[in-house]
């Protein structure tokens, strides 16, 4: 069973990714270790004690469309009323509207460790967040007068409606139409599909945040707006009126995260109230949807890389528990009566430390992200640098960690053995449920041409450059460090260091030549190698911070164990970025 690593998470925000030097530095109010010790400990044992018993039974029997309504596994509205119980829907949220207003990195962590207990029921929290910061941002003052509080409280969940069976991911090219009103609201009509939670019976409403284009709209992109389209319509006394004009057509049949609903949406069809036609209200300016959807989408985009770590985190505790206790052979140095525990067979332990190795990096990635995060809207004097390190990392934190996601319950079922591939065992779930992360909020291909072509060039590739100059500044400490255990990690660090920046060079000057093919052939693997040199670096910061707990030996070991072994890739991911787009023109002829 999942326990949540609450001092690893910990020592990662205060001593990694930068939320104590910002406590030190007055930037986040009043907030004290005291307060996010006494967060994280709640929020790891609502994980361990309340989500993580019941993933299986929500994996095994999966959400149900039952008579037109979605019926959740057992416990699990019961779980989404504690949920609400606790507060935890509006740690970051507005204050006046019921949030607690806090950094949005206790967020992040709180959501690893309810991902971790179970990705499926994570989910619809982490739509209503969304919503929540869309809704704040964007929407009319009466909007957010009627369903910011409801939001906020968890009494209500939200969804994000974007794609159409045509679509995929050009939107561009959405079908789903709106048509004004002479009340000021509009009608829509259309069917949307992969609504995570679109339907279900653990809230009251449920507000859908919907994409469809005006019959006098510009084609493209540039011709779309955001409507909010509740399930009920809602008096002005905040109190449940009739129901909407749309439904929940069908449910997918998943490869993973089964207990979570995921609906193919009706509005407008005439099944539900008095005339045709769901009813929506404008939120921001008409054909200017999308741009306040992206407000919905970064802030996902981020969440979905923290489920990459928790299912990291989950598979390497299963896999390690297992690998302690499962006996077979006789490892090398194995000096005991009869057959030796699996974890002391060098290829099980390589796999169990490059699983940890991983998770750890991608933890540390993605809590970086959330702290520029919170320092773009609280540093004042440095708001423009933040943002975009904000923009620089969150496609890196979204691939990077999903595509860790991925692979380390892969791992996890290797280590397991034949046993990791029976279903009881448990470790395949976690795979089942990892595989969807790098598709949606942006497939991990769509987030690397975002990171080259838009995110690089930043400032005029001032902020890449200076984020190298950083890692750079890390490779030196370790070197000049007196702490004992680090062996190669300087030497490596500084070689992986020096081929991104030759990467990223070589990138930007191909954006700046207008070389688009080419840069993008070797965006994918440049993701990675970013990724992978994060990891080094922020592992070697973790090192050097000598944890009170005295777990810096540990920490130093699993450094130089990543280090020495997992960024002997990165030289060759630099190799692959330069000479990709020569080698798939080359290749392509083979897929024709």
């Amino acid at each position: 069973m999942y326990k949540a690593p609450v001092e690893e998470i910990a020592f990662t925000l205060k001593h990694v990714a930068g939320l104590g030097s910002a406590m030190e530095a007055g930037l986040l109010g009043d907030l004290g270790e005291d307060l996010v010790d006494a967060i994280l400990h709640e929020a790891g044992r609502f994980a361990t004690d309340e989500v993580a018993p019941l993933a299986e039974i929500g994996d095994r029997q999966g959400s149900r469309l039952v008579d037109g309504n979605v019926v959740t596994p057992d416990g699990w509205r019961d779980l989404y009323k504690n949920w609400i119980a606790g507060g935890w829907n509006g740690l970051t949220a507005p204050e006046e509207f019921g949030g607690q207003g806090l950094p949005h990195m206790l967020n992040v962590a709180a959501l690893e460790m309810w991902n971790s207990g179970s990705m499926a029921f994570a989910l619809c929290p982490t739509l209503t967040m969304g919503a929540i910061e869309a809704i704040n941002i964007h929407a009319s003052d009466e909007l957010k007068s009627t369903y910011l509080a409801k939001l906020v409280s968890g009494e209500w969940t939200g969804t994000m409606n974007l794609t159409e069976p045509h679509a995929g991911s050009d939107l561009g090219v959405l079908k789903t139409r709106a048509e004004r009103h002479d009340d000021g609201t509009y009608r829509i009509f259309g069917q949307k599909i992969f609504i995570t939670w679109g339907e279900h019976d653990a809230a009251d409403n449920i507000v859908h945040l919907v994409l469809a284009r005006l019959p006098d709209a510009p084609a493209g992109t540039r011709g779309i707006s955001l409507f909010l389209v509740p399930k009920f319509l809602v008096y002005p006394d905040g109190s449940l009126g009739a129901r909407n004009d749309l439904f929940a057509h069908s449910l997918e049949h998943k490869f993973g995260i089964h207990a979570s609903p995921t609906c193919t949406m009706i509005y407008g069809d005439g099944k539900f109230g008095e005339e045709q036609g769901a009813i929506g209200w404008l939120v921001g300016e008409e054909n200017k949807g999308l741009a306040c959807m992206f407000t919905m989408m970064n802030n996902a985009r981020l969440a979905v890389g923290m489920q990459g770590v928790a299912i990291a985190e989950a598979a390497t505790q299963k896999a390690t528990a297992y690998a302690k206790e499962r006996t077979q052979g006789k490892a090398p140095r194995w000096t005991g009566g009869g057959m030796s525990p699996i974890i002391e067979h060098p290829d099980v332990t390589r796999m169990l430390l490059t699983m940890k190795a991983l998770t750890q990096g991608a933890r540390a990635i993605s809590y970086a992200c959330a702290h520029a995060i919170d320092m773009s809207h609280r540093a004042a004097d440095r708001l423009k640098h933040w943002q975009e390190r904000a923009s620089l990392l969150t496609p890196i934190a979204k691939s990077f960690s999903t595509d860790v996601g991925v692979d380390v319950a892969s791992l996890g079922i290797q280590v397991h053995g034949g046993m990791g591939f029976i279903e009881e065992t448990g470790a395949a779930r976690y795979l089942r449920d990892a595989r969807i992360a790098p598709i949606y909020e942006g497939t991990n291909g769509i987030q690397a041409i975002d990171l080259v072509t838009r995110k690089l060039t930043l400032a005029n590739g001032e902020q890449v450059h200076g984020f190298i100059a950083e890692l750079k500044q890390i490779a030196d400490q370790v070197r000049h460090s007196n702490l004992d255990g680090f062996g190669a990690t300087a030497n490596r660090l500084d070689a992986a260091i020096t081929d991104l920046g030759e990467a990223t060079d070589w990138l930007l000057a191909q954006v700046r030549d207008g070389k688009t093919t080419e840069a993008l052939a070797g965006a994918t693997p440049y993701q990675r190698l970013f990724g992978l040199v994060l990891t080094g670096c922020y592992l070697a910061k973790g090192g050097l911070a000598q944890a009170p707990d005295g777990g810096v030996g540990g920490r130093i070991a699993l450094c130089r164990f990543a280090a020495e072994n997992l960024l002997s890739e990165v030289t060759a991911l630099k190799d692959c970025v330069i000479t990709g787009a020569a080698s798939l023109a080359a290749a392509k002829i083979v897929l024709a």
